[in-house]
């Protein structure tokens, strides 16, 4: 159930099933915008409750309240409620204020109404921990004033992003310039050279407010308790390595991940026509074409996608969305359902050339079983993280396509890093993006040990998930010092 807050109101606390709900340890967990932050917290939210008898409460932003979300937060098991925080005034920003700005300058002008929150869940539950994702260090404050015992950070994205973050007021000081001029890549400790022009995009202008409030996010997260990072080790053995040495004035580090979407309350909903179609087709024949919730194309990248595939000669299912024309490839990033008719900007003919080999979908798949499906063979993903991890877990290699945020650092660290996927050319000419969808598909050229690569890592990540694996070990060394 997902509860109004309005005016600092309080969110409710019933029973868990194993007597008085209020005695069970509860912890609180701030979700800035965004699908990609909601559903790996929800899933960190359903591990505690399912294995170690924890309580927690979804706080949301009321940015983001979409149908979507809320469909979302319905259908969380017993155990997890969701508080809406009221609604915040953002007008006084620029039109062209930064995702990061935006949600950074929601959650500090929401801690007023947080401490109010949080003060009375303390009175209502044994609320023993306060956890803020990657945006909402400036919410530490009003767990702080309400009297949360701990702080924590649940970074959704990887150890090579953290650790970027966690260097960047050194890294502010040692390049005075912009990341896209260094003639060398970024060298941080444990993890792949990063070139400068794929450092993280809010990072890319300093004159940008964004900069600035990544950079105190950068300097505030080193005043948390512990960092629970939604990684693990096989994808990014070096970066794990490094981040689990103590170190004076850094905290604790634990991967916890893969942290993905489970089906719940959507398996009583009607089969998606798309997984019919997947049924008929070979087995691993498919590559799956989406962009995430909140990422969308330029016309004519978009119209060379179309052609490249359609040059590629393979089967494929594409999530098609309105393209992006004035260059914000995040322009669902609050809303994922296309405004316009997508398939009026694909080139004339080409849905009736592909008919036979191709299936498109407005706006919307259920990913997580178009993953899992026998008949996908491949992922063209913008390398957002929770995209990445699903299709690692589900062993399909990937095409990588990097929009924003974190995707070009993610698409470096997959391609030279673990060899998991292979980046389609900046140029994204159509005989381009043909040549690597075929790569990956039938194994050619650098095809021949994505694969392979995608394979070791699948069971890498699985093993981590099983009981003493190394993911389900940290979560239980957190929950244990949460619950004594």
């Amino acid at each position: 159930m997902e509860n109004g807050a309005r005016n600092g109101g309080s969110a409710s606390v019933t029973g868990n099933g194993n007597g008085d709900g209020a005695l069970a340890p509860h912890v609180a967990m701030l979700v800035t915008p965004g699908m990609g932050h909601l559903i790996p917290l929800a899933e960190l939210a359903k591990r505690l409750v399912a294995r170690h008898g924890v309580r927690a409460t979804l706080l949301t932003f009321a940015s983001t309240a979409s149908a979507t979300q809320r469909k979302f937060l319905a259908s969380l098991p017993a155990g997890i409620e969701s508080v809406s925080l009221p609604p915040v005034d953002l007008s006084d920003l620029p039109p062209d204020a930064a995702i990061e700005t935006l949600m950074s300058e929601e959650c500090v002008r929401l801690v007023p109404a947080l401490t109010g929150i949080l003060a009375r869940l303390r009175e209502t539950t044994r609320l023993v921990a306060f956890v803020a994702d990657l945006f909402g260090t400036d919410s530490f404050d009003a767990a702080r004033d309400a009297g949360v015992p701990r702080r924590y950070l649940f970074f959704p994205a990887n150890l090579h992003t953290l650790t970027l973050i966690l260097n960047l007021p050194e890294l502010d000081v040692s390049i005075p310039g912009k990341f896209g001029d260094l003639a060398e890549p970024v060298r941080l400790p444990g993890c792949v050279p990063i070139p400068g022009p794929d450092i993280l995009a809010p990072l890319q202008d300093k004159s940008n407010p964004c900069y600035k409030w990544m950079l105190h996010h950068g300097k505030r997260y080193h005043e948390v308790d512990a960092i629970l990072v939604n990684s693990f080790d096989a994808v990014e053995p070096n970066a794990a390595k490094e981040l689990r040495l103590q170190k004076p004035g850094r905290p604790v580090v634990y991967p916890i991940g893969p942290l993905i979407t489970t089906n719940t309350a959507d398996d009583a909903t009607p089969r998606a026509a798309c997984l019919d179609w997947l049924d008929r087709q070979p087995a691993k024949s498919v590559i799956f074409v989406s962009f995430g919730s909140g990422g969308s194309l330029p016309t004519d990248q978009m119209r060379e996608l179309a052609l490249g595939l359609e040059l590629s000669g393979q089967r494929f299912l594409w999530v098609v969305r309105s393209p992006s024309d004035q260059g914000d490839v995040n322009a669902n990033y609050y809303d994922a359902e296309s405004k316009k008719d997508p398939f009026g900007y694909l080139p004339d003919g080409f849905t009736e050339r592909t008919k036979d080999v191709g299936l498109l979908v407005p706006s919307w798949a259920p990913q997580t079983k178009v993953l899992a499906h026998p008949a996908t063979g491949g992922f063209l993903t913008h390398c957002g993280w929770n995209s990445v991890l699903e299709s690692l877990l589900h062993g399909v290699p990937m095409v990588a396509w990097p929009l924003f945020a974190e995707q070009r650092q993610n698409a470096v660290m997959l391609t030279d890093g673990v060899g998991a996927a292979i980046r389609v050319p900046e140029s994204k000419g159509r005989s381009k993006i043909a040549a690597v969808v075929r790569e990956v598909m039938e194994g050619e050229g650098r095809g021949a040990a994505v694969r392979p690569n995608v394979a070791e890592l699948q069971q890498a990540a699985v093993d981590g998930l099983r009981d003493g694996g190394v993911a389900t070990a940290a979560l239980a060394e957190v929950a244990y010092k949460w619950t004594v």
